[in-house]
This record gives structure tokens, sequence and C-alpha cells, in this order.
């Protein structure tokens, strides 16, 4: 198996399909979880091309800090961008089951679409909790693909194009686990919240039409597909947007815990 790769070209992917409206809500709805205030030491494992640090700045105000953590180079070359002028966040490269960071410092923690990345969730998890303080708060954001389905006509070609994609990360559907993963590692008080997103249309601002292309990339070659087949159903779903049929739901998860306080 091989993973997606995030390189330069996937980073700058990411960079445009995190401006969509339906990445905007996604973060809009971490934010909300998340409950950062004035003044609150932030880690964000995993902070990709720096959308959530850049926001969580607003939050935090000038006396707080934000710990930004990422194993690309390249994903961490766009966030250091995205943030210049800000002498409270700081950047590390590095994993999320090594966390470059000190013990109990941060008063929250976000791991948002990375955990299923990650070979050892729970080695992860056991680093997020390492680096809160006693009381602290994490959140884990991640998909289920197996909730993940667009509407097609050829639905053999449909469920091995699921099954081809599966194999860019490690884990399909870590949210099924997360609870008793989270428990394991020491949390108390998780909750989880799912988030649908849903669309009948062909809307370039929708997290469905902004994978198609990621999809038919990524799937070549993988159980069987071929790049005809790719490419006839990538033709397929616009086809069946201009018939009115387009259809796609995908379900994401998001995750609270607290560690406990020392007793």
């Amino acid at each position: 198996m091989t993973q997606l790769t995030f390189d330069a070209a996937t980073a700058q992917a990411l960079e445009k399909a995190y401006h969509k409206r339906d990445m905007i809500r996604r973060r809009r709805h971490v934010r909300e979880a998340l409950t950062a205030s004035s003044g609150e030491r932030i880690l964000d494992a995993g902070c990709g091309p720096g959308f959530y640090a850049r926001e969580l700045l607003d939050e935090i105000g000038p006396g707080g800090s934000i710990v930004a953590v990422d194993a690309s180079p390249d994903m961490l070359a766009l966030a250091r961008r995205r943030c210049e002028g800000h002498s409270n966040v700081t950047f590390r490269e590095g994993n999320a089951a090594a966390l470059p960071v000190d013990d109990g410092t941060f008063d929250a923690a976000l791991c948002v679409q990375v955990m299923e990345y990650v070979p050892d969730p729970a080695g992860a998890l056991a680093e997020i909790h390492r680096a809160l303080r006693p009381g602290g708060r994490v959140l884990v954001w991640d998909v289920d693909w197996g909730t993940v389905w667009w509407h097609s006509n050829d639905p053999d070609r449909m469920r091995r194009m699921l099954a081809a994609w599966d194999e860019h990360l490690v884990h399909p559907s870590l949210p099924r686990t997360l609870g008793a993963r989270l428990r394991t590692a020491g949390f108390a008080d998780v909750a989880v919240a799912g988030h649908s997103f849903a669309t009948v249309s062909y809307d370039h601002e929708s997290f469905a039409v902004a994978m198609l292309h990621m999809v038919a990339d990524f799937v070549p070659g993988r159980h069987g597909v071929t790049g005809d087949e790719a490419a006839a159903w990538l033709a397929e779903q616009r086809q069946l947007a201009e018939l009115g049929e387009f259809f796609f739901e995908g379900t994401q998860f998001c995750f609270t815990a607290r560690k406990p306080a020392e007793q």
C-alpha cells in the first residue's frame, strides 16, 4: 500500500481546497468544539497549511500561544506564510507519534484529519495526553471513509474506486474505535459529534467535488481500477450532475475529551 504523499503538489492542492465552503464549515465546527479562549496555549498536531493555527490566533489573543507541528516541510512552509507577522505561533517539524513538545505544556490540543494517517494512533494519543496539562482538552477529528459514497450507475466500479481510495491512508474507519482509544490513552469525558457533508449538486464549494479529482488521480493501478475506469467514473459524475442526479454523502466525526485533573 502506498499512502497519499503530503508533498508540495498535495500541499498546494489542499491549500486550494481548504478555501472551499465545506472546509470553512468544518473549521467552524472545530473551533466551536475546541472552545479556545484568550491566553490559552494550544497544540496543533498535524497543522497542515496552517488554517486552524491562523484562525485560533484570533481567539487566544496576544497573551496566548500556539505550537503547530507537522511532518511535511511543504505544509509547514505554507503554515508559516499564513501566520506571518504573529510572534506567538511556533512551527516544528515532527510526527504525531513523537511530538517535539514538553510535558504538560498545553491547555488544549487539536488533531484534525491526521490520526487516520498515523500507523500508531495509540502512541499519538498518548503523546497528546503527555503534552496536555492536567485538565487540558483534546479534539480529534477524522473521517469514516466507510460512510462516503458518490451515486453511480455502475455500483461495482464505485465500490472498487472506494476500495482503492482506502489505500490513501492507514485507518479508513478510525472513528469507530476512537472513543475507546481515547479512554485507553487516559482521557475522560469522551464525547463525539457526527457531521454529515452531503450534496445533490456538482457544487465546487463542496467536500464532494473537492475530492473528485484527488480520488481519480490516486486510484489507478489499485484494486484493479484502471486509468480509463477512473476517467470514466469522473466523467459519469459530471453527467449525473447535468441530469440532476448527482449525490454524495460522507460523515466526519469530532471527538472531544479531557485529561483528568491531578488528584
